[in-house]
């Protein structure tokens, strides 16, 4: 996602926890930030530093703790074919088409939130407000509880396993 909130599809082509080569269509200007939503990975923002004519490098903004968790999942996505090491999601999560979504508490307290990426089990969401571990949500129609906070929001864990359609139909 661009400055002005247009979203184009790229590829990383090369990355570490400080930076990103990134191809795409669309060319952004050095210095403009950016915010990427990428598998595995989740969201990463930085400013462009470098552009070139299909792709550019973002220097990426994140905290110490970011870096880290940064390297271990690099480092995972590196390694896990030549260790045979399995996926550490229980389902594929995929980005859906339209993120823009609502969280409502049982209490009928509404959240607008932005969905990060989600599978049949649960899904990542980006959210200003913090509910305690073990609060009962909703996102759109499915019922979750928050089982983990993380620097942009939360993670849901729905109680019953959703069907791939209503899945499949959000990507």
């Amino acid at each position: 996602m661009r400055a002005d909130h247009s979203e184009h599809d790229c590829i990383v082509d090369i990355m570490s926890p400080f930076d990103a080569v990134i191809s795409s269509g669309n060319r952004p200007e050095a210095g403009e930030r950016i915010v990427a939503y990428l598998d595995y990975i989740g969201r990463v923002e930085g400013k462009v530093s470098e552009t070139g004519f299909r792709s550019f490098t973002i220097s990426i903004n994140a905290t110490d703790r970011k870096r880290d968790k940064l390297s271990a999942q690099l480092t995972w996505l590196a390694n896990k074919h030549e260790l045979g090491l399995p996926e550490d999601r229980r389902h594929e999560r995929v980005a859906p088409s339209n993120p823009i979504g609502e969280i409502k508490m049982d209490d009928g307290r509404r959240y607008p939130c932005r969905i990060i990426d989600l599978s049949v089990s649960g899904a990542a969401i980006e959210i200003d407000v913090r509910p305690a571990f073990g609060t009962l949500i909703i996102l759109g129609n499915m019922r979750g509880r928050v089982v983990r906070h993380f620097q942009e929001g939360i993670a849901i864990e729905f109680v019953t396993i959703q069907p791939e359609e209503v899945i499949n139909q959000l990507s």
